[in-house]
């Protein structure tokens, strides 16, 4: 896999380099050190994977990811940073981000990688931790806990491990449409954005 890799340290970027393609199915195809590069580079590059850090001067992380995914909504973005920020994730969330993960957890990098390509999303022991706290939050002041009925929640749970819309639909014999309709009302049902929210939602309330 191809992997842009974006943060203000050159330090880090260069230990992350050798850290990572000491890996044979992982490749870093260009480096940058500011969200501004980050841009840049994703349109010239197409990687796989950004795999980039939150606070950088001129452009942070969650701006750069935002214009990216704007004209790019697959694109999959995997942040690492030495910051364990409730608002931070929350936005990383809200963004469509495929993870975020901690700098200090160098053996967990690498593993976390491929599971973003296999359609996975991604988030660290340290970042798990919180997550519980941050979506008990969210759902009292929404005041909504819905019940689910089966068929939500096992379209939940395909969704949660990695399951496009056509191998949901497949899995579960309906049509590409169908699902797509049951994922809009359970997003909206559940005050939730995106998929990556709707897995977070699995692990956190529904695989406690």
């Amino acid at each position: 896999m191809n992997i842009l890799l974006i943060d203000d340290d050159s330090l880090v970027t260069l230990s992350l380099k050798t850290i990572l393609e000491s890996n044979e199915d992982i490749r870093v195809t260009g480096i940058g050190e500011c969200g501004r590069d980050a841009v840049r580079l994703f349109e010239k590059l197409k990687p796989d994977i950004l795999l980039m850090d939150i606070r950088m001067a001129d452009m942070n992380g969650i701006e750069a990811g935002l214009e990216i995914l704007k004209a790019h909504p697959d694109a999959k973005i995997l942040y690492l940073t030495t910051f364990s920020d409730d608002e931070y994730i929350v936005k990383a969330l809200a963004m469509g981000a495929k993870g975020y993960i901690l700098k200090q957890d160098y053996t967990a990098i690498a593993p976390a990688l491929r599971s973003v390509l296999s359609g996975q999303s991604v988030f660290g022991q340290a970042v798990m931790e919180k997550l519980p706290s941050i979506m008990t939050s969210k759902a009292e002041k929404s005041g909504n806990n819905p019940m689910l009925s089966e068929k939500e929640t096992e379209l939940i749970t395909l969704v949660a491990k990695g399951y496009n819309n056509k191998e949901i639909a497949e899995k579960i014999y309906l049509s590409e449409g169908t699902v797509r309709n049951y994922l809009s009302s359970l997003l909206e049902k559940l005050d939730l954005r995106d998929r990556t929210q709707l897995a977070v939602y699995y692990y956190t309330e529904m695989n406690k």
